[in-house]
């Protein structure tokens, strides 16, 4: 007797394959499955100097000793912020992303929505968005979250607008040939620090930002100059003890 096949047991039923009414690369697992092996790729020299950028930024804050870091993915930034001495939990929106993590990554994790964090206020010292944040379609909203459960800062690593790759991505798009960023938003430090003050208005604070990601023949692989492939940023909030 031959048995018919249910689309009941797939993994992630294809009605569940999208987030905020649209369909994104991180609920299909022909992209998540390949994540972890596209950064010990031909990406690898980029996130060496992401991470360079980022332990900067955060480690001037002496408070932070714990964070949340939200779109953790397969807790690829996660892991190493523990390496770094901070103690890292790790939060995201896609349950194929996280059956990943949770044989990775040894400290917690919780599958939410980073609009609506499941935390009470400042439970823990900073919040953490790594190449995530141009997702949000509200990002206002997310920074206030952000706000609410972080005490110390917000620290936030993305792709910078002010890219040449930036273009070719969009053109790689209309051939089909790109599908990762079809749903994203990219920012510069500028652009980002307007909805850091919308999103903080009564706030005190103060930001820091670095630019890296320029190529490899380039003199310098770190500057204050608003140009490369990747910008990290760090909101540190004043009035908190």
């Amino acid at each position: 007797m031959e048995i018919e096949k249910s689309s009941r047991f797939e993994l992630l039923p294809v009605n569940h394959q999208n987030w905020q009414n649209r369909e994104e690369w991180f609920f299909n697992r022909k992209h998540t499955d390949t994540y972890e092996q596209w950064y010990e790729g031909r990406y690898k020299r980029a996130e060496v100097w992401q991470k360079k950028v980022m332990e900067q930024l955060v480690s001037k804050d002496k408070r932070v000793k714990t964070l949340l870091e939200f779109g953790c993915g397969t807790t690829r930034f996660t892991r190493w912020w523990n390496k770094i001495g901070i103690e890292a939990t790790g939060g995201d929106i896609s349950p194929l992303m996280l059956s990943q993590a949770v044989h990775l990554f040894e400290g917690d994790l919780v599958m939410a929505d980073s609009h609506h964090m499941p935390f009470k206020d400042h439970t823990f010292d900073s919040l953490a968005f790594i190449t995530t944040f141009e997702y949000y379609k509200d990002p206002v909203k997310v920074i206030r979250e952000a706000a609410r459960v972080g005490k110390y800062g917000i620290a936030l690593g993305m792709m910078n607008r002010n890219s040449t790759k930036v273009v070719r991505r969009r053109v790689q798009e209309i051939f089909g040939a790109n599908p990762f960023y079809l749903t994203a938003t990219f920012y510069t430090p500028k652009k980002l620090t307007k909805i850091i003050e919308e999103a903080l208005q009564g706030r005190e604070y103060s930001i820091e930002w670095s630019c890296t990601g320029l190529p490899k023949w380039f003199p310098v692989q770190q500057w204050g100059l608003p140009y490369g492939d990747f910008f990290g940023l760090y909101v540190e909030f004043k009035d908190v003890k």
